[in-house]
């Protein structure tokens, strides 16, 4: 088995919506049919029982060493705790090939799992040792260090739980919601809304506890030290017994409660000043540790936070009993448990040693020792829910507190004996505001409730029905996507709208070009949805990024898809049918969100055939309003937009919009049919995006095909009184509609200029002179620069073979070089004569092309 072209498809795919490990399996014939392959399945289940079927998309298909490669790699993550169900393994038309495809739910967990299952299936077919234990650990290992932690967890739940889609923007906890200009930010339980002095002063203590004071809150006296004669001094001074902890620290580091000796406080001053070089001595307040979750302006949740302990037994020393309780399955090293282990350092030493306990210990039955006094459950604590408990004023101070500071999620820590009571009651305080507070003990308590706290960031961050998304218009086909996608985008500028652009020119922003070169893949998708000053999305979606990396967007909220036709880049990655292709274009079509619109060409029976993968509605457009298709689509009350005479007419039911081709200039009064397919598409997009008629016939009117608004796309230069036609058509189709639409402009002597491109099919690259000879007097061939695996010459021979039998082309030149081609053709031109040159470097031939005009004007 040899396992080639391992691809992370990272958005909806060919597949299925899930992410998934893509990879090319090799199967020699001995590893075909694994009943032909004598104690293999038997050996690979000895080795990994809780492999399941090896089949286990339900085909008939002979089970094949590939398929149990995606059985395994699929088992490795289940079984690891990863949530993946999805995984397919499809043959090719190459022999003993195979496509295996595995959901993954962390890119580099898929990965690290379809490794171990290709060293698994090995192990098994060579009856060599594989120990799936520890194959298991390192997943979940993975998995932990590499997916969100609880909290940060929670609030994409909640996000995704709402249909806002997110964007992790580091392998830590900062994730990106929403699209363009709606986007958001969070870093675990911050949001773009936390403002960066509250989060400074809630790391101030000693700042914090002056302001609450101010506001007339509750809080322990005391002073910040920086030496320990100073820390003794201010426990004097307080006369009982004190808290001492560093003036900026979090997480219960360096903190120690309830101590008054003075061995006890320089050894708690010590393990404080290393992590701050100032450190808070206050007064120590009796109770129980309290945290309350403010978000916004609201007590969302409240939990007692109870010390790391253990219970004695009489038999276990201290240490052994710590090494039990860690053994909790719940209880791990970070943040990914609902509980972090107990840890024995400094602190819990001198803790113990306050009870008169070392770790040798061995505690009589019953015996609660403590490990902490502070109960946090980074430190090893537990937590009980008591959200319903917490007494209104106490609730009120909590939430003065978080506004004093500025915060817009705080976490309050407040020491008193109950919540049921006010802190004035019982002489309680508020003895910390923390920025960015842990959740875990709010979504996963030891004891009581889960709160869905996630869900009330959010709400604080988005209102009620608010998806955070912007308009995506995704644009698919053979033909015609690009100038449908500069117009869509021209209709949505002229709304006032910043609108993101990706074609196979570049990648814009606002009408300003930002990157260059082939931008029609997810990569420039998400780029442009990541971007804060676009307001909508235009996104040229071409098969290659789908097939490679899958779309760059969960869904869109309209699909347009021009054509399918005869077909382009057929016979490559496994692509070799118009049905293979037209199942790669059909993607954004599946992805449609419900409220969304598909625009479909009705004309071409592969498009067609796709409105029935739409999860939302569907709008059709044709030249002919009489097709089969469109008068049925009308006639149940949906939406059409068609040619009669000289106008687009958009229809639906009794309401019919016209819109006068003469007024449209990318279609030449109508003349050009592939135009104005180009425009019945931009209309139905713009008709789903329900932008005002007024508007779109303005914009459509605005439009203008020349080489800056649409270049390499039925562009016309005049030449010395000849017209020139520049144009990137490049597959049999796009010659057969070019050729349509220069037979309308009136020429003496019509000449064109042609290369192919190598990577395209024997018969694709001979079509095209085929039908080309019968429209042109003259042909020019030319070489390019990139053959595209093509041995040189390679190209031009198949051009000549398509113009053997033509039936109009007299005369024929071979050159090498686009613009020595160009020159070529042009040197020949007269007045009235028609020159259609289809160009191969876009920018740079046009540039050309522009040059040589400039010089005989």
């Amino acid at each position: 088995m040899d396992v080639s072209r391992i691809r992370a498809l990272r958005g909806p795919n060919l597949w299925s919506r899930h992410t998934a490990i893509e990879a090319i399996v090799s199967c020699p014939e001995t590893e075909r049919v694994i009943d032909d392959m004598p104690g293999f399945e038997q050996r690979l289940r000895a080795r990994f029982p809780q492999i399941g079927f090896l089949q286990p998309d339900g085909g008939t298909q002979a089970v094949s060493m590939a398929h149990a490669l995606a059985a395994a790699a699929l088992a490795l993550q289940s079984q690891a705790g990863c949530p993946v169900t999805f995984s397919r393994t499809v043959s090719t038309l190459e022999a003993g090939v195979f496509q295996v495809v595995v959901e993954y739910t962390e890119e580099a967990v898929g990965r690290l799992a379809f490794s171990l299952a290709v060293d698994l299936c090995k192990a098994a077919f060579d009856d060599t040792p594989f120990d799936v234990t520890p194959a298991l650990a390192q997943v979940r290992e993975l998995d932990e260090d590499v997916r969100l932690g609880p909290s940060t967890g929670s609030i994409v739940n909640a996000a995704l739980r709402r249909g806002i889609p997110y964007r992790r923007l580091t392998d830590g906890s900062m994730v990106q919601f929403g699209w363009g200009s709606r986007q958001k930010r969070i870093q675990a339980a911050e949001t773009s809304h936390t403002s960066a002095i509250a989060e400074s002063i809630a790391q101030d203590k000693d700042l914090t506890k002056m302001l609450l004071h101010a506001a007339g809150v509750p809080v322990p006296n005391g002073r910040v030290v920086t030496t320990v004669e100073e820390a003794w001094a201010a426990a004097d001074e307080i006369g009982s017994a004190v808290v001492i902890k560093p003036l900026d620290g979090n997480q219960g580091k360096g903190v120690a409660v309830n101590i008054s000796s003075r061995v006890h406080i320089e050894s708690a001053f010590r393990a404080a000043a290393k992590i701050s070089d100032e450190v808070i001595v206050e007064r120590y307040l009796p109770g129980h540790d309290y945290r309350l979750l403010v978000i916004g302006n609201k007590l969302v949740a409240a939990a007692r936070r109870d010390p790391p302990q253990v219970i004695g037994d009489g038999i276990h020393t201290v240490r052994q009993l710590v090494d039990q309780v860690n053994l909790d399955p719940l209880r791990g090293d970070g943040h990914a448990t609902s509980l972090t282990k107990i840890r024995i350092d400094e602190i819990a030493l001198t803790v113990l040693s306050g009870q008169g306990l070392t770790l040798d210990s061995i505690p009589a039955q019953g015996v609660r020792v403590v490990l902490r006094n502070n109960a946090n459950l980074s430190t090893g604590g537990t937590a009980t829910d008591v959200t319903d408990d917490v007494h209104p004023d106490m609730a009120a101070r909590a939430i003065a507190a978080a506004q004093m500071v500025g915060l817009d999620i705080c976490g309050v820590d407040v020491v008193c004996n109950t919540v049921h009571a006010s802190l004035e009651e019982q002489e309680g305080g508020i003895v910390e505001v923390n920025a960015a507070p842990g959740l875990r003990m709010h979504l996963s308590p030891s004891y009581g409730k889960s709160r869905d706290v996630g869900e009330a960031i959010i709400s604080t961050m988005y209102d009620d029905g608010d998806d955070a998304r912007i308009p995506v218009v995704a644009v698919a086909g053979t033909n015609g996507k690009t100038t449908t996608v500069r117009l869509i985008t021209h209709l949505l500028a002229e709304k006032g709208l910043r609108v993101g652009m990706t074609n196979t020119d570049g990648v814009y922003i606002d009408k300003q070009r930002i990157d260059t070169g082939d931008c029609s893949g997810p990569r420039s998708a998400r780029n442009v949805l990541f971007h804060p000053d676009v307001d909508a999305a235009v996104l040229e979606t071409a098969r290659g990024g789908v097939l490679r990396e899958g779309l760059g967007f969960d869904r869109c909220q309209v699909a347009v898809v021009t054509n399918i036709g005869l077909g382009d880049h057929l016979g490559l990655s496994y692509i070799s049918t118009v049905e293979d292709l037209a199942v790669v274009k059909r993607v954004i079509v599946e992805n449609v969100a419900p409220t969304g619109t598909a625009v479909l060409n009705a004309a071409d029976p592969m498009v067609a055939k796709m409105a029935t993968s739409s999860p939302g509605a569907v709008t059709f457009f044709a030249l002919d309003p009489q097709h089969p298709i469109m008068a049925t689509h009308r006639a149940q009350g949906q939406r059409v937009v068609y040619r009669d005479g000289g106008d687009i007419v958009a229809a639906q039911g009794d309401f019919e919009k016209r819109l006068p081709l003469s007024a449209i200039p990318l279609t030449r009064s109508g003349g050009i049919g592939f135009q104005v397919e180009n425009v019945m598409a931009s209309v139905g997009a713009a008709w789903a995006l329900e932008l005002d008629w007024n508007l779109i016939s303005s914009a459509l009117r605005s439009f203008i095909s020349d080489a800056d608004t649409a270049p390499g796309r039925f562009n016309l230069f005049d030449y010395r009184g000849a017209t020139l036609i520049a144009d990137y058509g490049h597959n049999p189709d796009a010659i057969a509609a070019l050729v349509k639409a220069v037979e309308s402009i009136p020429a003496k002597h019509r000449s064109v200029v042609i290369s192919g491109a190598g990577d395209r099919r024997d018969i694709d690259i001979r079509q095209q002179t085929e039908i080309l000879g019968e429209a042109f007097d003259e042909v020019v061939l030319y070489q390019d620069q990139c053959q595209r695996g093509r041995v040189d010459g390679e190209v031009i021979a198949l051009l000549r073979e398509g113009l053997v039998n033509a039936t109009r082309t007299r005369e024929t030149k071979e050159i090498y070089g686009e613009f020595l081609a160009i020159d070529t053709a042009l040197a020949s031109l007269k007045e009235g004569d028609l020159c259609l040159i289809l160009i191969d470097q876009i920018e740079e031939a046009l540039a050309h092309i522009a040059m040589r005009v400039k010089e005989t004007a």
